[in-house]
């Protein structure tokens, strides 16, 4: 027998004092028991203050969460605020597990623990019902330059679990990121967490970019660190704004947004997102990156109509939609704004119900990939 459950909980709040936020979410959520909650917060807040109020709010509730660039409630693109998923016990079990110390991060221990987990979770969700679908949630500090390794690494241990997250921001302050679990929020880390049911769920992955004609070659950089020193053998960030046709022009986010580097992997082609470009010439990506890389400079595509009609896909999987969990670059918001569309995604966004936030990266299955609105869909 299959339980029937209630709607997925959702409440957020512009409150500056986080007691008072947290009151105000806890209001909508009412008197339902929870299986799990899931956050996301400006970096405004203060961070013991936060956790302080959420654990008053959450007791015996798995919960986790990060702060953002950006949050996606029912009205669309927001900001300052705290947004909190709420996932009813009748229908939903969630189990987490934190990885505290990402500058250390060991792929054989990393994989036992994920297989233990996966284990946990298909144990403890029995009692939702015959059969029981699995989602593992993943967030992970977006200043880290780990997402690659620790993205792969996870997936490979989750099997047929399919992998969908985000990296964590800061308002585009790129300096510190948080991630919260086990009550507190940290720094360097990263919390994978499986969600079980036995509703509908698709995990997906959408751009809004299509590769011009325009190639480049990255022929200097420093992997480490993101930074590319020069492409086609000249200073790499002139070399790029020539290449996409607007040399002369300040290089800066909005920029970037529009005009996105793209690399050909697996058969079709994703953003390599810029996140700065660096007094001595050189930029600096979101995402690894290496000499000998070819990249073509990507181009706009309709995205109201690519937008319509991901969501029509979605319904093709899972039937009515109670919530879509978004990771949205915060490029593409940047992106949005430029083009003066932000009012339209955001009333496309409320209409499909999505929830979630503005990303420094995006994660999904075995890929870290930039400047996508990827997410898990989840039926009613």
């Amino acid at each position: 027998m299959t339980l029937l459950a209630s709607a997925i909980a959702f409440g957020s709040s512009h409150a500056t004092d986080p007691a008072q936020a947290m009151d105000d979410i806890a209001a909508h959520f009412g008197d339902e028991p929870l299986a799990g909650m899931m956050l996301f917060c400006s970096h405004r807040f203060d961070r013991t203050a936060l956790a302080r109020a959420i654990n008053r709010r959450s007791e015996g509730i798995v919960t986790i969460g990060c702060t953002s660039s950006g949050e996606l409630t029912e009205q669309g693109y927001d900001q300052d605020s705290i947004s909190v998923i709420g996932f009813p016990a009748s229908g939903f079990h969630l189990t987490s597990h934190c990885f505290d110390d990402i500058e250390n991060f060991d792929p054989v221990t990393a994989r036992e623990a994920i297989r233990s987990l996966a284990a946990v979770a298909d144990r403890d969700s029995r009692h939702l019902g015959d059969k029981v679908n699995h989602v593992a949630l993943f967030l992970v500090d977006g200043l880290s330059h780990r997402e690659e390794l620790l993205t792969m690494t996870i997936q490979d241990a989750l099997g047929d679990i399919a992998l969908i997250g985000g990296s964590s921001g800061d308002g585009m302050v790129f300096r510190e990121t948080a991630i919260f679990e086990g009550g507190r929020f940290h720094a360097r880390a990263a919390v994978v967490a499986i969600l079980s049911t036995p509703r509908p769920m698709h995990v997906f992955k959408a751009q809004h970019y299509r590769p011009s004609a325009e190639k480049m070659v990255v022929t200097g950089a420093d992997p480490q660190d993101r930074v590319v020193t020069e492409i086609d053998a000249e200073p790499a960030a002139g070399e790029y704004l020539r290449l996409a046709g607007h040399a002369g022009e300040a290089l800066g986010v909005e920029f970037f947004a529009a005009h996105p580097p793209m690399v050909r992997a697996g058969g079709e082609y994703h953003v390599r997102s810029i996140q700065s470009a660096n007094a001595d010439g050189s930029l600096t990506f979101y995402c690894a990156i290496d000499e000998g890389i070819v990249l073509a400079v990507g181009e706009p595509i309709d995205r109201i109509a690519g937008m319509q009609a991901l969501f029509e896909d979605i319904g093709q999987h899972i039937g009515q939609i109670d919530r879509v969990i978004a990771f949205d670059c915060v490029l593409n918001r940047i992106d949005a704004e430029q083009r003066q569309i932000s009012r339209a995604v955001s009333e496309l966004y409320a209409r499909n119900r999505v929830i979630g936030f503005n990303t420094y990266g995006e994660q999904y299955h075995a890929l870290h990939v930039n400047q996508t609105f990827s997410g898990l869909a989840i039926g009613r």
